[in-house]
């Protein structure tokens, strides 16, 4: 029997110079520097800078930003940044970042959206120059033109004593935000926070926060390219269709697929589709999806006060292990779902791609997954107005991790999760050292990914900066 070789001994202390923890970080920090980020938060949020003294607001919103996209969960983890002065520079203390947390009131976070849409046109005009541009979103083994925003909302279990913190509709205590993310990139382009009680198809606030994200796109692809916006059924209410529809008379070229609601009318159509009106389904890489049938009801539900041109879709599969059934799945022994589209058939718009590329709505649930690791699961005051401002960093820290993407990294980690970028790029310690009048920051040269981090800094060195 082999015996087990033992580690070698260490001996512990605290007394190291010259050595940084997550020396990954600074490459968040540089990044928002080049994207104007900074000084475009410097600029709005200037005036919360008593006669110009202390720290720059601006800056002190990045260093709040890149914790969180670090994995911080606190204001306190800023420390990382602070306490390694010789990498990160000044940072602002914890009370400051409070402070600054507790003046963003409304027009505050207006201001800091518009800051934010502006980074992230210089971000998009970078990728352009340098790597082709913004990807394509994909379904069905095609490209999807333009652009795919997903909107959807999740639960945040909160204490009673914060602010606004109410009981859920699954029976929980907390918040309801509701959100908005690119599929193209998973940049996190609009987010409301809302009370635990909002209710989860208010049309209102699915206008508020779609205006917000388009507000976000750049001019250039708002008025130049097919917007898609998907939903769950919780997206289905005619009000907001109908002001999708009506962003077309502002010369946006804004298409809706979202889910509905199986109701009587729509059980009776299903049961009365002929076989022969089955098609089978697909999956997302184009091949068949075994047990899947897709057909589209038409003219077979009235659909009174919807967008004219609305076509209904449904799917039909054997159900797998654990999935929620409805009584009308429980007797048909299969899985439904149906989804509304304003797509024509024209141009592609066939009914099983259109499933499928609704289908592709549940890649949102993976960015409010990793969303929750990057801010917006921790919400740090009682007070409601700054829990709203940490949801505005937080998808600030979410736009960081998608530039960083899209910018600075290829192969696998320019589609990795955060997780697995800060395991491998941003916690990564390093030697400080000085010489030839140079501050060098030294990875170790066993670290397994030492080569994508330092191509990662010569690329964020090579970005076209923006003028002024």
């Amino acid at each position: 029997m082999k015996a087990i070789g033992s580690r070698p001994r260490v001996h512990v202390s605290a007394d190291g110079t010259g050595v940084v923890g997550h020396a990954g970080a600074r490459l968040l920090a540089d990044l928002a520097d080049a994207t104007g980020l900074t000084s475009a938060y410097s600029t709005v949020l200037g005036p919360l800078r008593p006669r110009g003294t202390g720290h720059d607001p601006g800056r002190v919103a990045v260093d709040l930003a890149v914790p969180l996209a670090n994995g911080g969960e606190t204001i306190t983890d800023v420390a990382v940044l602070r306490d390694q002065g010789e990498v990160f520079g000044p940072v602002a203390s914890t009370p400051t970042a409070w402070r600054l947390l507790a003046d963003a009131d409304e027009r505050v976070l207006a201001r800091l959206r518009s800051a934010r849409s502006r980074a992230r046109e210089t971000a998009w005009l970078q990728a352009a120059e340098t790597s082709g541009g913004i990807p394509t979103a994909r379904a069905g083994g095609r490209e999807l033109p333009g652009l795919v925003l997903d909107l959807d909302a999740t639960l945040i279990t909160c204490h009673s004593e914060k602010e606004q913190a109410a009981p859920t509709y699954k029976g929980g205590f907390g918040y309801h935000p509701l959100l908005c993310f690119l599929a193209n990139t998973g940049e996190a382009l609009a987010g409301r926070l809302r009370p635990g009680n909002a209710g989860a198809s208010t049309a209102s606030d699915h206008i508020a926060v779609l205006d917000d994200a388009l507000a976000q796109v750049p001019d250039a692809y708002r008025y130049g390219t097919d917007l898609l916006i998907r939903a769950d059924s919780a997206g289905c209410a005619k009000a907001f269709l109908a002001h999708v529809r009506s962003l077309r008379d502002r010369g946006m070229r804004t298409y809706f697929s979202v889910g509905y609601a199986i109701t009587e009318p729509v059980c009776r159509a299903i049961r009365a589709i002929p076989d022969r009106l089955w098609h089978p389904a697909l999956d997302q890489d184009g091949s068949l999806r075994a047990g899947a049938e897709v057909a589209e009801l038409i003219g077979m539900v009235d659909l009174p006060g919807y967008p004219t041109g609305t076509r209904m879709i449904v799917r039909r599969e054997r159900p797998h292990p654990g999935a929620q059934l409805s009584l009308f799945d429980q007797d048909e022994g299969l899985r439904h779902q149906v989804l509304l589209t304003d797509t024509p058939f024209s141009g592609g718009g066939s009914a099983q791609f259109l499933e499928v590329r609704h289908r592709g709505h549940a890649t949102v649930e993976d960015h409010i997954r990793t969303g929750k690791t990057t801010g917006f699961d921790r919400f740090p005051s009682r007070r409601f107005q700054i829990n709203a401002a940490w949801l505005e960093l937080s998808l600030t820290a979410i736009d960081l991790l998608a530039w960083t993407r899209i910018l600075l990294l290829d192969g696998e980690l320019a589609s990795a999760e955060p997780r697995k970028l800060r395991y491998r790029i941003l916690h990564v310690a390093a030697r400080l050292t000085r010489g030839g009048r140079r501050l060098r920051l030294r990875i170790s040269a066993t670290w397994p990914w030492r080569h994508e981090l330092t191509t990662a800094f010569h690329r964020l060195a090579a970005l076209p900066r923006p003028a002024g």
